[in-house]
Parts: C-alpha cells; structure tokens; sequence
C-alpha cells in the first residue's frame, strides 16, 4: 500500500434532513480537525456536547443501520456518510449533529461525497494509518457470509441473492475502491427495501422517513413509483454499506473483501476481527503502527531518562483520546535487585508510573501543550489484579476522560498477555517546562 498523509476538509459544510428511520430533522456540519483527530461526532444538541469517536469498539446493535455510542450519546444511520469520508480520504472531521440520525437525503451516498469535494481536501503533515491483511478472517450467520484476504489495495465483491423478487435476483457486483470508482459506481446507489417488508419495519420504528423518493421500494412488478440508477443498484448499495462499515477500522485497509447476503452485522463482525488481527501484530511487534512513536520519539516528548523511562514504545495513537504502549520487563533494570530480589516482581508503583508516562505522551501531543510537563497531582480508583514479573511485556493503555487548558484526566490499564495487572484514574496539571 502506498502510505499517505492524512487529510482534512478546506472549510466547514452543513447539510440538513430527514433520518431514514427516525423521520426526525437534524443538520449535519462537518468541520475541519487537525491531524489525529479521526472521525468523531458531536451531539451538538445534548449537555456538553458529547464526542462519540467513529470506532469499532463503539458500534451498539441496531436493525438495519450502523450506530455508534459513548455514554447516553448516540448516532445512528452513519454508514452513507462515512463511505464517503473514507472513499475520498477524509481521515480528520468533527461532525457536528443536532439530532440522533444522520439524515438519509436521498438514501445514496451521491449527496454527502458531493458536499466533500465541494468543502475541499486539506493534506496535514502525519501520515495516515494503514494496515494490509495478512492472513483469512471471516464471518457467517446462517446464509450470510463475508470474508477477507490479502491482497493489495481495497477490493469489494458482493452478492445479492434475493430469488423470485422482480428488481433483485440475484446480483453481483465487484469494485477496486478508488476515488473515481466510488463516485461513479457506487454513491449513486440508494438503499432499499421490499414492499413486503414495510409494515414489519414500521412496527418496529424503523422507515419513519423513507418514502419512494429517497427508498427504492420493491413490489410484485419491480421498481415503485420510481427507476433504477443501475440494473444491479440494490447489490451496489450493499457495497457502500460494506464501505461504510470499513470505515470503522480507522485506517486504510489493504485487503479482498467477498461478501454473500451479508448486512452490516456480519460487515461489523469482519472489522472486528481485521481490528482484532491488527492489534495482535502491533503487540507482538511484528506491525508498526503508523500512528506509533520508538523511544526516540517518546524521548523528545517525556522528560524522563533512564533509569526512570517506563515506556519503550507507543504502537499506536488516537490524536488525544487514546494511546497504547509497550514495557518490556527485564530482569536487568536497577529496582528487582532490592525489591524482592529472590522473587523479582516489578513494583506496582512502577506501573502506574509506566502508565502516567503514556498519559503524559497522550496530554502532551496536543499542540497548545508544546512545551509543558505532565504532573500527576492525584490517583483515584487504583487496582493491582496480577505480579509482573522479569521477561513479561506490559502492555499499556490510556484513554483521555477530559482534557482542559491546564489539566487532564485519563484512565489507565495494564496488562500481560491479556490479563489486566493495574489500573488507575490519573489527574495531570500541566505545567510550563
């Protein structure tokens, strides 16, 4: 895969509409971020404004639709819009939301990409995090599949099989995402439903603002009150789905993707292993995360040196909200010849140390914080679950609460091999250097 920078939006764009199931009206503005943001939604109409990050780990199930949750805060029907992010490389975007759905304007992705391009691209000086499968995963529910192997850029196929129904058949569709490709094979395609399916989806809530216009509604004769785009439009929305959905992983995926009869829970279930693939390689070692810092570059951010640097590298970041870091534990480090020296085990002080480390790295990456030093000034709900021992790897991990001028908070966890060690809440003060 050819590594590139990651990019922004020139100016801020605003859309307003109606949810496809809610039937609500909200707006959406998407505005720029800086580099490492990632794609995050704000509820611009709850307390606070909740940011709910475009992650994997924050899917919660619902029918028909990918939504996403923090906390009380959601945001449903996302998919539309974040194929369109990731199709044209959009990697840094707060999206401003007054309401809980993503409005379905014309139920396509057409909309939301030609607002994009409208807005302009910005390249930033970070690179953009990418990842190329390196071996099978897949998923199945009953007669549903999906699967993903190596391959090199982004390859999509999906079959659609509905037997019997006038407009549906039995579809195939393949795709190389590109750019170009996506906005001409693939945005235009609306979504869909069978005429026989509306009550159903009614009585559960769902559809509320679908009609024939922004719906391709299929009857007995085809088509209703309405005409295809491309003859093989249903099975090409499913693979903007697909897209969207992909849009969960956070990066470039390099891979072939081949889908049959799949919706977006088994689409979810396939990130989640590709995710779940990715973080082994990073833990291991075998993958760098491009988004990871090697002790040179942990050295110009922390003011520690050896004997007291607790962090020999960071394998991957999430502009502030989130980071990840490794401790090899070596039986040559200065404090397991007097503490316990005939049963060394690395003093739990020590790792919460290691862990306010990595916070300090989190904190200090924000731009406005050049300059300054993290000073932990309290330490609240700490928990010690395992020993650690010479010749584990600690694995660390930290994610911001809150984040003001002059303080922070972030919770931290430790843990070896998948057993969490210790964890704590940590309160920074930052301070001028």
């Amino acid at each position: 895969m050819t590594l590139r920078n990651q990019r922004t939006l020139k100016s801020a764009v605003t859309v307003r509409g109606t949810g496809l199931h809610s039937g609500t009206e909200c707006s959406v503005t998407l505005r720029p971020a800086e580099a490492g943001n990632g794609v995050v939604f704000v509820r611009t109409d709850l307390p606070g404004r909740p940011r709910i990050p475009l992650r994997i780990e924050n899917v919660v199930a619902r029918e028909r639709r990918t939504a996403i949750a923090l906390g009380d805060a959601d945001v449903h029907t996302v998919e539309h819009l974040t194929a369109s992010l990731y199709a044209l490389g959009v990697d840094n975007v707060d999206i401003e939301i007054d309401g809980v759905e993503v409005p379905g304007l014309d139920g396509s992705s057409l909309p939301y990409a030609e607002v994009i391009r409208g807005a302009g691209r910005l390249e930033q000086k970070a690179p953009r995090k990418s990842f190329a499968l390196d071996q099978a995963v897949a998923a199945q529910d009953g007669e549903a599949s999906i699967a993903a192997f190596a391959g090199e850029g982004l390859d999509l196929s999906y079959t659609l099989h509905y037997p019997g129904v006038i407009g549906l058949g039995t579809q195939c569709v393949s795709l190389k995402v590109r750019e170009e490709s996506f906005l001409s094979e693939i945005a235009p395609a609306r979504t869909f439903c069978l005429e026989a399916e509306v009550k159903a989806l009614q009585e559960l809530g769902l559809g509320k603002g679908a009609n024939t216009r922004n719906t391709l509604v299929l009857g007995p004769n085809g088509v209703m009150e309405n005409a295809l785009r491309f003859a093989d439009e249903p099975a090409r929305h499913k693979l903007l789905d697909l897209l969207g959905d992909l849009a969960l992983l956070g990066c470039d995926l390099e891979a072939r993707v081949v889908a049959t009869r799949s919706g977006h829970d088994e689409n979810q279930k396939l990130v989640r292993l590709i995710a779940a693939r990715q973080r082994e390689l990073e833990a291991r070692g075998v993958l760098q995360s491009d988004t990871g810092l090697d002790v040179r570059e942990i050295l110009k951010i922390l003011p520690h040196r050896y004997p007291f640097l607790f962090v020999d590298r960071v394998i991957e970041l999430e502009g502030w909200q989130r980071a990840v870091g490794i401790k090899s534990v070596s039986f040559n480090e200065p404090h397991f010849q007097g503490h316990w020296p005939g049963q060394p085990i690395m003093p739990g002080v020590l790792q919460i140390e290691a862990l306010a480390q990595l916070a300090g790295v989190l904190l200090l990456r924000r731009l406005q914080n050049t300059g300054r030093v993290a000073v932990m000034v309290a330490i609240d709900h700490v928990k010690f679950r395992r020993p650690v021992v010479p010749g584990d790897q600690l694995r660390l991990e930290c994610e911001t609460v809150s984040l003001r001028d002059r303080s922070g908070k972030v919770e931290g966890r430790a843990s070896v091999n998948g057993e969490l060690s210790c964890q704590a809440v940590m309160k920074f003060m930052l301070m001028d250097a």
